[in-house]
């Protein structure tokens, strides 16, 4: 595990990370505590809690930090459209996702900041504790992938690249690309920012280790293998978002011409 620390530089513009909680409250203090010294005074950590019915909101609230912006579900709409308000509410140069149960490593922000010195989307490589990973989750990024677009998007549509957004970020100006989230989009909104940074052709692979995933037994993600049923609509879905984000970077271009 890398623990040196990297001290953050003054001039890289505002961080925002956000994360989707859900009665998570036995894991996010310890994930907050390896986010918040990574930020400076006006970056900012945006938790949108998905009507929680456990004291998830309440640990939260107890860390008294000022660079915390708690929103509060009303009624539970499931990660995706939680992670798609969080991002939205969000105000920084630089994006973050984050799971509510990993723990980051020392040195993540600022290496990923300057990773999007030369793209839109980052994606960097994780470690695990907790359980053992998957053998396709044992898949690692390669930095030489970075420029492969449409290796990388037929990879992707696969489902063998491994583009988790816990261990994702992009910049702000990349919004308009990325949000809001298809409205059929009912899972992978990770697989969705890649593939709109890797259709841009705006992607880097960032190869070390950024975070730890705490394997247990509620992740979001599937332990064991889909039905064929599952994986066709998975993949159908996948190919409706493709031609979202053409049209999108389309539209962007267009507006830039005519501007």
């Amino acid at each position: 595990m890398n623990t040196s620390v990297h001290p953050s530089s003054p001039s890289r513009g505002q961080v925002s990370v956000c994360m989707a909680s859900y009665n998570g409250s036995a894991h996010i203090a310890e994930q907050i505590a390896s986010i918040l010294p990574q930020l400076q005074a006006g970056d900012e950590l945006v938790i949108v809690d998905d009507a929680s019915t456990d004291d998830t909101v309440d640990t939260v609230e107890a860390i008294g930090d000022p660079r915390i912006r708690l929103i509060r579900s009303a009624v539970n709409r499931g990660y995706v459209k939680t992670f798609e308000a969080a991002l939205t509410a969000s105000t920084g140069e630089f994006v973050f996702l984050s799971d509510q149960d990993d723990v980051w490593l020392p040195g993540r922000v600022d290496a990923m900041v300057a990773a999007l010195g030369q793209a839109d989307v980052v994606a960097s490589n994780f470690g695990y504790f907790g359980q053992a990973p998957r053998r396709i989750e044992s898949i690692r990024l390669r930095s030489s992938d970075s420029s492969r677009r449409w290796a990388n998007l037929l990879a992707l549509w696969i489902g063998v690249r491994p583009y988790y957004g816990c261990a994702m970020a992009f910049r702000g100006s990349a919004r308009n690309l990325i949000l809001p989230f298809p409205a059929f989009l009912v899972e992978t909104h990770d697989q969705w920012i890649a593939l709109a940074g890797n259709l841009k052709g705006s992607m880097v692979h960032l190869e070390q280790n950024t975070l730890n995933r705490r394997l247990h037994e509620n992740n979001t993600t599937p332990k064991k293998a889909r039905s064929l049923s599952q994986i066709l609509r998975a993949r159908i879905m996948l190919a409706r978002a493709f031609f979202v984000a053409l049209k999108r970077i389309q539209r962007g271009k267009s507006a830039a011409a005519g501007s």
